[in-house]
């Protein structure tokens, strides 16, 4: 790793995409080109498909995410006969390339574990989804290597790994350009004056947008802030405020006059971070991970990442690109993360029929009851969280745990043989005051959407809203939690939105 390699080296894997529970990523394609850190200029390039070990792996769907199908390797080198070569060019050189951290990384190693040789070190990696969300921001919606491309007219991406490492240089230089622009005159280009027309959203289903629900795809605090102004109906326990959405749409209220905060500048999402002191029982008092010996799969390679969060509605959520990551938790233990595209997600639903009304028959160590009701799935949400609960337990059950799992969605046999989930209405703390630390709205049959703020912490006067038959729209977190030898996904809801009959 000497001062000799001191090249950059932007490679790109593609893969088969699993199937089925247990089935890894066969490799089928690399591709790299050697840059000059100082002038960006392409040294040499290298690239070859790879015959897997099993042509049966490369399925349709697999097919259609790169292109690549059984015929075309049938003829390649086997990963065994290039290592060699691929060794070569990433040993002690820094890596980069497009959200490598998290998958083209985890995949070399594995390659290299399945024919029992060292996998190559970086001396350095940068990973430029990660870089590019911290600094370049969300002004190109989702930040994927296919959006950014369509941002700066670099035309489409072809998910064929050469093509795509020389996309991925493109992007960054064009990112770098823009930056050094805003920072020579910060006060005059704003984040705001580049969001450009092709900028896109996470929320793939129906065409609908995040944002036409009232949701920034921003962080966690963003995400739920709506500002409330007081109702003159004081025979509801509740504060209120009207919407003029044909539509009900949630959405803020702000003051035309008032400057705006700039939604792309990291320091108020910084700030943003900080602010959240609220200290809510979502994650159960946690029972510390035992840190597994090996961390060399997708599913337990933790790295940090953006403080970025995706709402998504289940039929916009790739079922394979679903993963899971252990991430530092308090006092030295960890605990686990859910990620769609390396990115962590929320979902939201709509029309979710309440099976059973609000339980409250268990506490928390202060005595306050820990409230959730159940709601029947779609099966599109179904087949997200039978996901998300595979990637999950298996982490768990790698992590050295041996905790029972407890499945997200619930299934009973019997004559109503029906699938529900649970969902959780965390409690806060505000100055000693207990409140719901979830955001509830009332969806009048004109459309109109109110805020509901409750006086007080009350479990029946809430029941009251969610009876056996109301239908909700819900926006809610996915929270792994391991205690007291039982484990699952917790189903916490951040945003609700009650249908009035």
């Amino acid at each position: 790793m000497g001062e000799e390699r001191s090249e950059i080296v932007f490679f790109d894997v593609e893969t088969s995409v699993p199937t089925r529970a247990g089935q890894g990523f066969a490799l089928l394609e690399f591709g790299a080109i050697l840059v000059c850190p100082r002038t960006l200029t392409e040294l040499r390039d290298y690239s070859t498909l790879v015959r897997p070990a099993n042509l049966s792996v490369i399925t349709p769907l697999s097919e259609r995410c790169n292109g690549i199908n059984a015929a075309a390797v049938s003829a390649a080198p086997t990963f065994a006969d290039i290592a060699h070569l691929v060794y070569d060019l990433l040993h002690g050189r820094i890596w980069a390339g497009h959200n490598i951290i998290r998958f083209d990384c985890v995949r070399i190693r594995d390659a290299f574990a399945e024919i029992n040789q060292p996998p190559p070190e970086p001396k350095g990696t940068i990973d430029s989804l990660v870089l590019l969300t911290q600094k370049f921001g969300r002004r190109a919606g989702d930040m994927k290597m296919a959006t950014l491309a369509t941002y700066f007219g670099l035309g489409r991406q072809t998910h064929r790994s050469l093509d795509d490492v020389r996309m991925n240089l493109e992007v960054l230089k064009y990112c770098a350009t823009v930056l050094f622009l805003e920072s020579s005159l910060p006060d005059i280009f704003t984040a705001n004056s580049w969001v450009s027309p092709n900028a896109t959203t996470r929320s793939r289903s129906n065409g609908k947008s995040p944002s036409q629900w009232g949701l920034l795809n921003i962080n966690k605090d963003s995400v739920l802030s709506s500002p409330a102004t007081e109702s003159k109906d004081k025979n509801r326990p509740i504060i209120s405020f009207a919407l003029s959405s044909p539509k009900g749409n949630v959405s803020n209220i702000a003051d035309p006059n008032m400057d705006q905060s700039d939604p792309f500048n990291l320091s108020t999402l910084e700030a943003e971070i900080k602010r959240e002191s609220i200290k809510s029982d979502v994650a159960l008092e946690e029972k510390p991970m035992q840190e597994s010996t090996d961390l060399a799969s997708s599913s337990s390679v933790s790295q940090p990442c953006s403080s970025s969060i995706a709402v998504l509605e289940p039929d916009g959520i790739c079922i394979p690109s679903i993963d899971a990551s252990l991430v530092p938790s308090f006092r030295g233990s960890q605990r686990i993360e859910l990620l769609h595209e390396g990115f962590l997600f929320q979902l939201h639903c709509t029309d979710l029929k309440v099976r059973f009304g609000i339980n409250s028959k268990f506490f928390d160590s202060a005595g306050r009851p820990r409230l959730s009701f159940v709601v029947d799935p779609s099966p599109s949400l179904c087949n997200v969280l039978d996901a998300c609960d595979r990637v999950a337990q298996k982490l768990t059950v790698d992590s050295g745990s041996s905790s029972d799992w407890r499945p997200v969605v619930i299934r009973k046999e019997g004559f109503f043989n029906y699938p529900t989930v649970r969902l959780h209405i965390p409690t806060a703390v505000v100055a000693d005051i207990a409140i719901y630390a979830t955001e509830i709205y009332q969806r009048e049959s004109s459309g109109t959407v109110q805020r509901l703020l409750f006086s007080k912490f009350d479990a029946a006067e809430l029941g009251s809203l969610f009876m056996p038959g109301t239908f909700v729209d819900a926006v809610f977190s996915l929270d792994p939690y391991d205690y007291q030898q039982n484990a699952g996904i917790k189903l916490v809801a951040k945003k609700l939105i009650i249908h009035s009959k």
